[in-house]
């Protein structure tokens, strides 16, 4: 079987969750992806961007993680969660999606520009790769000797 790889860019973006979400995610439950009102507008974001998560025959395309976000809010913050000078931690759903590399960069720049109009936080965290490679497609042997006939 060979493997087709794909110019890509990874979006990672970390969201606070409430306590129990984060203990229903932690033991497998992903009815818990329903009950989060920001990890369904996280995900309704992605269905209706199609360029994010196109993996050919499969779209929205994501993987998750949960963790904690740690933060010590400075003076002139306006925390959504904590107070200024505070130690905080928090419960965070961690989304990672990819996109093709050569999507055009106003594009990318709207689709962020939501995730930051949704996003509860005042400064989200949000990473942006450059160009990477991810595999796209498995192409079985007997496929791959009919294509170079």
């Amino acid at each position: 079987m060979k493997i087709e790889m794909k110019a890509v860019r990874k979006l990672r973006v970390h969201w606070p969750i409430a306590s129990e979400t984060f203990s229903r995610l932690a033991k497998g439950d992903a009815e818990a992806f329903k009950d989060e009102a920001g990890i369904v507008a996280l995900l309704q974001a992605l269905s209706g961007s199609p360029d994010l998560g196109d993996f050919g025959n499969y779209r929205h395309v994501f993987e998750s993680g949960v963790g904690f976000e740690g933060f010590t809010c400075a003076e002139g913050a306006t925390p959504t969660l904590g107070a200024v000078g505070q130690e905080t931690i928090s419960p965070t759903f961690v989304f990672t999606t990819y996109f093709d590399a050569a999507l055009d960069d106003a594009a990318v720049q709207r689709f962020l520009e939501h995730i930051v109009d949704i996003h509860p936080w005042e400064v989200p965290v949000i990473e942006l790769t450059g160009p990477m490679s991810v595999s796209n497609t498995a192409l079985p042997a007997v496929f791959e000797s009919q294509a170079a006939s």
